[in-house]
């Protein structure tokens, strides 16, 4: 009753505080993977299907219909990680981000040899060749308790790998061991073999979870591979061009601006488009790669006599891909930049010649308005001249008008007279008609 109480005081004395809405998500995500427990007589197989959200949605009704297909009840909704057992088949499926992983863990005790018997044996006929997506990962894992003699052990493990090379290694400070051969065999499916000398059933299973992330993760960070093989020529066809046109331009060559700019969009265009068809992928390859060596450094890997340690294995044969990719990445974006920095050049380019052919225009202009301003002057004389011939005209026919009215008066006299008076007023009336109309444009 004391504890009752006190649960209820908790509770009322946390009554008003706001709680985030996805609070219980978050304690919830920390737990939503766990891991499994695996007894040490084992018959495990993995399959990582690259799927899309329309896929997502069959490959649920179709985990519902191997329920229906089994005899038992179905999920009626999707979870990130799902696990059910059906006597001895245990089915485990998880959603990741770009795949889904199919976990079948057959537990019935066999006395046939490793990978006679898989994961799969249990399943109903035809199930598994209707599911939806695209095959990335796919092996069995064979878990076996270890023997005494090592040797033999060896031995006993080497003649199930249909003589391929192998890499092993023993996990856990020793406390199994471990063998693969990173290929495939000839059922198209990889194989790993994992005999357990001390390890619980929990430590067992946290084991071979790592060993199925490892494999997964790597085939992901390796999807990349191919892209980036694909785009390095036409990379090196664009660095030359890009070089090309560079060297134009440092040589102050006469060029053709409209077709260096058409080609430089042309580049850019194509590279813009290669970085939004790799980016994700070639991030993805990143983020795949340390996980793929975060797995590996919780193993702590002692070496077997004779074979590549796990991590020896990826660092010689995945860092080198993963590098490749990386680099091909890198080199778009140092495209990207250098394509930027040669348009700014052509720009400069370009500003510069239209500064030129402006100065060269403002030059003609200034040369148009003094030719301008000569032939106004030219003709202000003439105005002068026309204007003058215009008033000593009327001057004339006044005083004639006047000498006929009976006033006595020499008009040949005064009209000789005026013209240079006329002429000298008409000549100042302009230039004081000029003068004004410059005033009123510098106010302006």
């Amino acid at each position: 009753m004391s504890a009752e109480r006190g649960k209820r005081a908790g509770r009322a004395k946390t009554a008003n505080l706001e709680f985030h809405p996805l609070r219980a998500d978050l304690y919830q995500e920390l737990h939503s993977r766990p891991f499994q427990v695996i007894p040490s007589q084992a018959r495990i197989t993995q399959i990582a299907v690259l799927t899309t959200p329309e896929q997502r949605q069959h490959q649920f009704e179709h985990l519902q219909k191997l329920h229906r297909l089994l005899g038992e009840p179905w999920p009626e909704q999707e979870t990130s990680c799902y696990e059910q057992t059906f006597g001895n088949l245990r089915i485990r499926r998880e959603v990741h981000m770009e795949f889904t992983s199919y976990t079948f863990i057959n537990t019935a005790d066999s006395p046939a040899n490793p990978f006679t018997e898989t994961g799969l044996t249990l399943l109903p006929d035809g199930w598994l060749e209707q599911l939806a997506g695209t095959v990335v990962g796919a092996f069995h894992i064979e878990v076996r308790p270890s023997s005494e003699d090592a040797q033999s052990e060896l031995a006993f493990m080497r003649k199930h790998f249909e003589g391929m090379r192998l890499v092993g290694s023993r996990p856990q400070e020793g406390a199994a061991r471990i063998l693969g051969s990173f290929q495939l065999h000839s059922d198209n499916f990889g194989r790993f073999m994992v005999l357990n000398q001390q390890m619980s059933n929990s430590q067992l299973g946290r084991l071979v979870q790592r060993l199925m992330e490892i494999e997964n993760y790597r085939l992901m960070s390796l999807l990349a591979l191919p892209l980036a093989r694909e785009l390095t020529p036409d990379l090196n066809l664009m660095d030359r061009q890009l070089a090309h046109i560079t060297q134009s331009l440092a040589n102050n060559e006469n060029l053709d601006e409209q077709q260096l700019l058409a080609e430089l969009t042309n580049i850019s265009a194509r590279i813009e488009a290669f970085r939004a068809r790799t980016t994700f992928r070639f991030s993805a390859t990143g983020a795949y790669h340390e996980l793929v060596l975060a797995r590996l450094e919780e193993l702590r890997e002692e070496e077997v006599s004779g074979h590549l340690t796990l991590t020896e294995f990826m660092t010689r044969r995945l860092t080198p891909a993963v590098k490749t990719c990386e680099a091909v990445g890198e080199r778009l974006e140092d495209l990207s930049r250098r394509i930027d920095r040669t348009s700014e050049m052509m720009r400069t380019r370009v500003d510069l010649a239209i500064q030129s052919q402006n100065q060269q225009l403002l030059s003609s202009m200034d040369r148009r308005s003094r030719i301008q301003l000569m032939m106004q002057h030219t003709v202000e004389g003439f105005s002068v001249v026309a204007i003058s011939y215009y008033l000593i005209g009327l001057l004339k026919l006044a005083l004639e008008a006047l000498k006929n009215g009976g006033v006595e008066i020499n008009s040949a006299l005064v009209t000789g007279l005026a013209i240079p008076l006329v002429m000298v007023l008409v000549f100042f009336g302009i230039r004081l008609i000029h003068h004004r109309f410059l005033r009123m444009a510098r106010r302006q």
